[in-house]
C-alpha cells in the first residue's frame, strides 16, 4: 500500500481485483464494467480553510492536494466511505447506523459484561459443551447465561440477536418525525467471514444463504425492508425513561424504551449468528487463527472477527466485533 502524489495533475489509478482479472482472462467478451463507486476515505474535511488570505479559490486547496491511496485489490479494505448523491441540498444532518445496546431489551443488541472472555465483543458459543458451561449447566459457572449467542443451531424466539438502528442521532430534530425516504435505509449489506459463521433469522426460524462469497471467503448478505423479518421500521417518538424490562418492543414497557437515536429514525436491522460446522466440530481454525483465554478456571479457544454492516442507500458502515468461543476439552 502507498500514496500517490496529488499535488499536481489529477491521477487515475485503477486496478482489477482477483475476480476481475479472472473474468477478463477468459477472453470471451463477458467482462464488462457494470457498476462502480467513488469514496473519500483519505479526505479530512477539517482541512477546509475558509480564512485563507488568498481568497475563496484556495479554501479547499489542501483537500484537493491530499495524497491519495493507491488502488486496492482487496474489497474489504477499499471504499469504506462511499460518496452518495442527495437531491435535497438543505440537509443539516446525515443519518448514521448505531448499535442498539439499550439495556431494556436485555442481550438483544447488548454486549456482554466486560470479562476476560468478552471484552467489547459479541460472544458466539460454537458447540454444546461451551453453551452448557456458559449457561451453568453440567456444573458450569453460568455467569454469561443469556449474554451470548448460541451458535450451535438456528435460534428460538427467545434467543439473543444483534440489532442496529439507523437514523439521525440529534435532538435538533423531533423524533416524532419520520426520517425522509431519501435517507431511510431500505436495504443492508452484511458481511461475515464465511469460514466461521453464517447469519440466521433474528426470530430464529432458519439460517439464510449469502448472495455471494468472494475469494477471501467473505460472505455478503442483502437484507431488505419487508422481506424475511431482518429489517423493520423504527418506532417514532421520544426516547422514554426505562420503566420495565421486556423481551421485545411492546412487551414489558413502552416502545420508546427501546430506542437509542434521539432524532428521526429510519429502520433497524436484526440478525443472529450460527457457527459453521467446521468450527463446531474441529479446533483447526481456532489453533490456526485464534488464541486461548481462561475464564473462571476454564480454558477456551477464541477467534476474534468482525461483522460489517453497510447501509445500501447512504453507504454508512459499522463494524461489530464478534468473538467465536470454543471450550477446550
Amino acid at each position: 500500500m502507498g500514496f500517490l502524489d496529488n499535488s499536481g495533475d489529477i491521477i487515475l489509478d485503477a486496478v482489477l481485483t482477483d475476480t476481475g482479472r479472472m473474468r477478463m482472462a477468459k477472453g470471451d467478451g463477458t467482462f464488462k464494467i457494470a457498476k462502480y463507486a467513488f469514496g473519500d476515505d483519505e479526505i479530512d474535511y477539517g482541512n477546509y480553510n475558509a480564512t485563507n488570505p488568498s481568497g475563496s479559490a484556495y479554501y479547499d486547496l489542501e483537500i484537493l492536494q491530499t495524497p491519495i491511496l493507491e488502488a486496492f485489490t482487496n474489497n474489504r479494505s477499499s471504499l469504506k466511505h462511499k460518496l452518495v448523491t442527495m437531491t435535497n441540498n438543505n440537509l443539516l444532518f446525515l443519518p448514521e447506523i448505531v448499535l442498539n445496546d439499550n439495556v431494556s431489551i436485555g442481550y438483544k443488541g447488548k454486549l456482554p459484561p466486560p470479562t476476560d472472555l468478552a471484552t467489547g465483543s459479541f460472544i458466539v458459543a460454537v458447540d454444546a459443551t461451551t453453551v452448557n458451561t456458559l449457561t451453568g449447566q453440567d456444573g458450569g459457572i453460568g455467569q454469561l447465561n443469556g449474554r451470548f449467542i448460541v451458535g450451535t443451531a438456528p435460534q428460538t424466539t427467545a434467543s439473543p440477536f444483534i440489532r442496529v438502528d439507523q437514523g439521525l442521532n440529534t435532538t435538533k430534530l423531533s423524533a416524532e418525525q419520520q426520517l425522509s425516504a431519501e435517507l431511510r435505509e431500505q436495504q443492508y449489506l452484511v458481511q461475515i467471514d464465511n469460514r466461521l459463521g453464517r447469519l440466521t433469522d433474528p426470530r430464529g426460524q432458519s439460517a439464510t444463504s449469502p448472495a455471494f462469497i468472494d475469494d477471501d471467503q467473505i460472505a455478503s448478505y442483502y437484507f431488505t425492508l419487508g422481506v424475511g423479518g431482518f429489517v423493520e421500521l423504527c418506532t417514532t417518538g421520544p426516547r422514554n425513561a426505562i420503566t420495565a424490562v421486556g423481551d421485545s418492543e411492546g412487551t414489558g414497557g413502552s416502545a420508546g424504551d427501546f430506542q437509542v437515536l434521539d432524532g428521526p429514525r429510519g429502520t433497524n436491522l436484526l440478525f443472529s449468528i450460527q457457527a459453521q460446522s467446521n468450527v463446531q466440530a474441529s479446533t483447526f481454525l481456532f489453533e490456526t487463527l485464534g488464541t486461548t483465554k481462561n475464564f473462571e478456571g476454564v480454558d477456551y479457544f477464541v477467534i476474534d472477527s468482525t461483522v460489517k454492516v453497510t447501509g445500501v442507500t447512504t453507504g454508512y458502515t459499522i463494524d461489530l466485533p464478534v468473538r467465536y468461543v470454543k471450550q477446550q476439552t
